[in-house]
């Protein structure tokens, strides 16, 4: 019996092939969106302690992706499965804009995520996100209660967590000149809270990365300077020009002076010559 074929003449494809063509198609269709509706931040301590990070982590690890509120999709095809840290780093992905961080494009999950805490979202923070970054296979998990206000009494306002055997365990603190400092082994730099910011040392320099808020008050320091140098240089120059105009009128006076003298010398001489012996 001959095998059947389609109107056209074409064999019939198998179920099989017609279900993944299908699949295929259906995945590569799937239309992840960015944003979840939700804002970035509750209020401004959350903001300003979430845009600083970046800034800072951008200086830090300028090769790295570093974003802020970026929905991340752990799973192709499904649009539904999303979540949306509030800092990942994606080391040695590049710089380039995204809408979206789909793990499987990317080739691995986010290095390193960062949660700043408010009182509404603290406990999902701890819990749920926790539990799916670990099931993302996230490396460090890290939580910051930038206000003071959002973790129970006695809980550090930082904690820096590593993924161990598929739990987050917490890693160690120290003292570093007079600051308690967390090291993040995936970024290599230490981390310590600094009042209602994050700040992030360079173990191997012991160089702190400065703020964008200082960076621009250095800059605008050195503008001050280099202004009131070149005002200085000024000041110089236009006394320099006094002093040689003066200088010139000064030759030019003692000159005429000169003159003066030489001429009544020579009407004295020849005033003396003209007398009768």
């Amino acid at each position: 019996m001959p095998a059947p074929r389609l109107a056209n003449g074409a064999p019939v494809p198998s179920t099989a092939t017609a279900t993944s063509n299908i699949h295929a198609a259906r995945v590569e269709d799937v239309f992840y969106p960015s944003s979840d509706g939700k804002p970035m931040a509750e209020n401004m301590w959350q903001g300003k302690a979430i845009l600083n990070t970046v800034v800072d982590l951008g200086v830090a690890r300028p090769k790295a992706l570093v974003a802020a509120d970026i929905l991340v999709y752990p799973e192709e095809g499904n649009n539904k499965n999303s979540i949306a840290p509030d800092v990942l780093v994606g080391l040695g992905l590049g710089t380039h804009n995204r809408s979206v961080y789909t793990v499987w494009e990317e080739g691995k999950p986010p290095d390193w995520v960062l949660e700043v805490a408010s009182p509404s979202t603290q406990t999902k923070d701890r819990r749920e996100k926790l539990a799916r970054y670990a099931a993302m296979g996230v490396p460090e998990c890290w939580l910051f209660d930038a206000k003071g206000d959002a973790y129970p009494r006695g809980t550090p306002r930082l904690q820096g967590l590593k993924l161990v055997d598929g739990e987050y365990r917490p890693l160690a603190s120290r003292l570093v000149d007079g600051k308690r400092m967390i090291r993040s082994e995936a970024l290599g730099l230490d981390v310590y809270a600094d009042g209602e910011l994050l700040r992030f040392r360079d173990p191997a320099t012991g160089q702190i990365i400065r703020h964008h808020q200082e960076v621009e008050a250095a800059a605008a320091q050195d503008r001050a300077r280099a202004d009131r140098e070149a005002d200085q240089r000024k000041a110089a120059e236009a006394r320099a020009e006094r002093e040689a105009d003066r200088a010139e009128q000064e030759a030019a006076a003692r000159s005429a002076a000169d003159a003066r003298v030489a001429e009544l010398e020579a009407a004295l001489r020849r005033s003396q010559s003209e007398q009768p012996p």
